[in-house]
């Protein structure tokens, strides 16, 4: 199977470990994500998800997300949803 492309990374704040992904397809909370882009990839569960600074459980298309990431991704870089 393959993964699905969910959204696009537009901001990335370092001393939080928090990225911004503008997404173009649903995303839940347990939902694991590829991060691809310039030479860097990884894989992680989403284990946490803000929309406005307000948690929720999951987010359309058309969001604008906050995600806390496991490590470091870049301005550009896209997001899939990995099938499992």
């Amino acid at each position: 199977m393959a993964d699905t492309k969910v959204g696009k990374v537009t901001h990335y704040y370092d001393k939080l470990g928090v990225a911004v992904v503008q997404l173009a397809g649903a995303l839940s909370v347990e939902d694991t994500i590829k991060v691809t882009g310039r030479g860097s990839e990884m894989t992680q569960k989403v284990s946490s998800m803000q929309v406005e600074h307000k948690s929720v459980e999951q987010a359309k298309k058309g969001d604008l997300v906050g995600l806390k990431v496991d490590k470091k991704v870049k301005d550009g870089d896209e997001v899939f949803k990995v099938k499992t």
